[in-house]
């Protein structure tokens, strides 16, 4: 699972993508065993196209994984925080930039992103190592994963199998807690139901005594 902290990078390296005019996506995964790359954005550059990959530490343990790094790219880069950086920057490869991430601390303010990154050293220019047809047919497959993801949220849960749900909420909570939030959701449901059938109820009901309702004949007084 990934940390609170893993999380706001991801939201600031997106945001920072789009504000160079990027086209960008994150986890792309690559062909010939090249892995997985954090986040994949692509620029359009007189004519011709940059392959940009990042990949985001958050810990020294961490940046010193033996997990492949998918530097790929025409300029690749390492996107960690402050204080991780002062602690690595010398094992950093030449070839490799650096963009350090920064939280914001503010609280005042309705900020669109956690935080902001600066660049810390540059990226030395590579040759790819796949072609840009195959990055895009992998840009595109990676698009179109997040495209249907958005898709789902925008449908809500209705589509969401039941214990799939239940399974995510046993996560979140523990049995009394789960216990009472469904018995409390499922009562609230309940009385709001049984208060709509009322209210139908006593709709019908005057309607119907309207199209039902006779009138006494005026009789002889007995004297």
């Amino acid at each position: 699972m990934k940390t609170q902290l893993t999380l706001d990078i991801e939201e600031t390296l997106y945001n920072y993508c789009l504000e160079q005019n990027y086209a960008v996506v994150e986890e792309v995964s690559l062909p010939e065993d090249l892995g997985i790359v954090d986040t994949l954005s692509i620029e359009m550059k007189n004519g011709d196209y940059i392959f940009r990959c990042y990949e985001i530490k958050v810990s020294k343990s961490d940046f010193r994984s033996k997990a492949r790094l998918t530097f790929s790219g025409h300029l690749n880069y390492f996107v960690l925080p402050f204080p991780l950086y002062e602690q690595v920057k010398e094992e950093i490869p030449e070839e490799i930039g650096v963009l350090v991430y920064r939280p914001f601390v503010s609280e005042e303010v309705n900020l669109p992103v956690p935080g902001f990154l600066t660049t810390v050293k540059k990226p030395k220019r590579q040759v790819p190592l796949l072609t840009k047809d195959v990055f895009f047919s992998f840009f595109l497959h990676s698009l179109q994963r997040e495209v249907t993801k958005a898709k789902r949220v925008e449908k809500g849960l209705q589509h969401v199998p039941t214990e799939k749900l239940l399974k995510e909420l046993s996560l979140r909570l523990n049995e009394e807690e789960l216990q009472g939030a469904l018995l409390a959701t499922f009562s609230t449901e309940k009385i709001g139901q049984l208060s709509t059938e009322n209210i139908f109820l006593k709709e019908q009901l005057t309607q119907l005594r309207k199209k039902f309702k006779t009138y006494r004949r005026k009789t002889r007084p007995l004297n």
